[in-house]
């Protein structure tokens, strides 16, 4: 019985954000120029659980280039609306488009000039005809099944929330490094902030041997390295190829007898996978499972190894 619950659940909110995609209009358009062109803060307002919802807006926006806060309506008629000013857009977000508390701040929002951006359910209500914005956001039933709790019409009011933060986001040609400048903490700032260069082997811990160096000695490299691999280079440092623990075991069942008479040249995979030392570190990861492989050689233009990254360094900070 819960789980057929549930599922009725999840299908009435999920027609009501479906429900949404049809009714998507040049209002919507119109919506987000205004917080394009604003030239303050957006301020996002809501009483209950649209409250809650206008706090995720609010958060949802400042995390992808708009300035915006929440403004509770019941603190913002008892002294808040302070923080809103000349310049400002609002959005208020209200099923009924009565909200008693939002339409008491309806003056001093046209006082101040502030545009007006409503999400609602009802498009004839009060808050729609004071809106400079109508959004309609209204469903056809809530998934309660008394038909009372605020259910599909939050759900609706967060998913386009979203909507319009994320056209917002690709109008002002946000880009991931300006994402990772507001998300320094945590698993998400390490994957967006973090370069090649932070986290890779350098100096006397690259494994590094010619490609004349004699098998017993690229053996010591790489044990001695501890990467399970070694770069192999030229004269001038320049990278001419990889040799890993893998092709070790590879050619020791090819050629058991000749393995140890093999030099690093014979023995190489020419041509590696490599990345320059800006990439994010987060880039190295895709490359490694691209080519199922766990080290990268980090290189210059030129060919010169400047290091080597390693997946586990990369699993032990977080960024995988």
């Amino acid at each position: 019985m819960s789980i057929e619950q549930g599922k009725r659940v999840l299908r009435i909110e999920a027609q009501a954000i479906l429900d949404l995609v049809q009714r998507l209009d040049e209002r919507f358009t119109q919506a987000v120029e205004l917080m394009y062109r604003c030239t303050g803060k957006v301020v996002v307002t809501g009483m209950g659980k649209s409250g809650l919802i206008c706090k995720k807006i609010a958060a949802t926006l400042s995390s992808t280039g708009t300035p915006a806060l929440f403004l509770h309506s019941a603190e913002g008629i008892h002294g808040d609306l302070g923080m809103l000013s000349r310049g400002d857009v609002m959005i208020a977000v209200s099923n009924s488009g009565e909200t008693e508390e939002i339409i008491k701040l309806l003056p001093m929002i046209k006082r101040l000039n502030v545009q007006l951006i409503s999400l609602t359910g009802n498009v004839k209500s009060t808050l729609a005809k004071n809106s400079d914005v109508v959004i309609d956001v209204s469903v056809k039933e809530e998934a309660c099944s008394l038909g009372l709790a605020p259910t599909a019409s939050t759900t609706a009011s967060l998913a386009m929330g979203d909507a319009l933060a994320i056209a917002l986001l690709e109008k002002r040609g946000f880009k991931e490094e300006d994402f990772a400048a507001f998300h320094p903490g945590g698993t998400l700032g390490r994957r967006l902030l973090l370069k090649v260069q932070d986290v890779m082997h350098t100096g006397k811990e690259i494994p590094r041997v010619l490609e004349e160096t004699s098998m017993q000695d690229l053996i010591m490299e790489i044990t001695s390295k501890k990467l399970g691999m070694t770069t192999v280079v030229d004269s001038s440092g320049r990278l001419r190829g990889v040799i890993t623990d893998g092709d070790l075991r590879r050619l020791m069942e090819k050629h058991p007898a000749d393995l140890l008479k093999m030099q690093a040249g014979e023995a190489m995979t020419p041509h590696p996978k490599v990345i320059e030392k800006t990439a994010l570190a987060a880039q190295a990861v895709q490359r490694m499972e691209a080519h199922s492989i766990t080290s990268l050689v980090v290189a210059d233009s030129a060919g010169l190894v400047e290091g080597i990254v390693h997946l586990h360094d990369l699993l032990k900070i977080g960024v995988v």
